[in-house]
């Protein structure tokens, strides 16, 4: 009788085994590289997909967007989906090697990001935040063009605040001043700043929103977020290294405008098709987009329309 007991207990250990094994193959994994200030929206989304979808575990891997791309190009890593805060990337580094299709999905805008405890914040405002920032006593940061759209946006938004306010030679003051306060990254940036190593920050408002950071609120003219002054952004460019080396690219301003795709080689193309119809969605990853300081531009025009699969054209258009 304790013989048949233990038998049946190890009959019993052996069956949880197999279910719990059974149960980790049938777990699928979906990798995603995505811009550092997609961090708090693409959170939400992976924790509510999969609270839907129990067996699958998504992996969010944040980097500014031109090293996202990077690591698929030059690194060869495992990806299935990339979402980029500027769609250009994904057309002018990925396409078409590595995908054919992009879709425009969010868009933002640039601000200038402090803190109480950083100098003057107390007087600081959308006619003076130029002048403050040159001052010596006054440190600000900013990320690296050649890794991150924020970075390269933000010497954008110098050239047209050059032009807009009427400050000759400010482009080149501001960008000359602080450069060792460059990071990959913006959102690295944001510990420098808390930690009052610096005063101010050129950074997307979403990120200062979602951070509950203060921010001054720049005119139209000079934040990238206005389609209607597309002419007038296109005063300003600025090169960044190119897909091969020696070669560069040059970015002219442009309204800011997010794009997503998914790789030719995704390891889960199904399960990848499905998220990113999650993130388009109006009851989804949209409606996490909005609430998070970045709207919708669902459904935009698409260059690649014709590329982009079947169930995936309801969130882009051909005008």
């Amino acid at each position: 009788m304790k013989q048949i007991k233990i038998l049946l207990n190890m009959l019993l250990v052996a069956l949880i085994l197999v279910s719990c094994n059974s149960n980790n193959q049938e777990k699928n994994t979906l990798i995603i590289f995505h811009a550092g200030s997609l961090s708090v929206p693409f959170k939400q989304m992976k924790e509510a997909f999969e609270k839907e979808n129990p067996n699958i575990e998504i992996l969010l891997e944040s980097a500014g967007s031109v090293k996202c791309a990077r690591k698929i190009t030059d690194l060869n890593k495992e990806c299935d989906i990339m979402a980029s805060a500027d769609y250009t990337i994904i057309d002018e580094m990925l396409i078409p090697d590595y995908t054919s299709w992009n879709i425009k999905f969010a868009s933002n805008e640039m601000a200038i990001v402090y803190h109480d405890a950083s100098k003057y914040s107390n007087e600081i405002n959308a006619e003076n935040w130029h002048e403050i920032l040159l001052r010596e006593d006054v440190f600000y940061g900013r990320a690296d063009p050649n890794s991150d759209p924020c970075g390269y946006r933000a010497l954008l938004t110098s050239q047209l605040s050059e032009q807009y306010y009427n400050l000759n030679g400010f482009a080149d003051k501001i960008i000359e001043k602080d450069q060792e306060y460059i990071r990959p990254k913006e959102v690295d940036l944001l510990a420098l700043l808390e930690s009052n190593t610096i005063d101010y920050l050129f950074l997307y408002r979403s990120v200062a929103q979602q951070h509950e950071l203060k921010y001054v609120i720049l005119p139209d003219s000079v934040n990238l977020k206005n389609p209607e002054l597309k002419e007038f952004y296109k005063m300003a460019k600025v090169d960044i290294v190119g897909k091969e080396p020696g070669t560069t690219i040059t970015k002219i301003g442009q309204p800011m405008v997010y794009g997503i795709a998914i790789l030719d080689n995704a390891p889960n193309k199904e399960l990848a098709l499905k998220f990113v119809d999650f993130i388009l969605s109006n009851d989804g990853g949209s409606r996490i987009m909005e609430e998070n300081g970045q709207p919708s531009m669902v459904p935009t025009y698409s260059e690649t329309y014709n590329s982009i699969p079947e169930q995936l054209k309801q969130f882009a258009n051909t005008k």
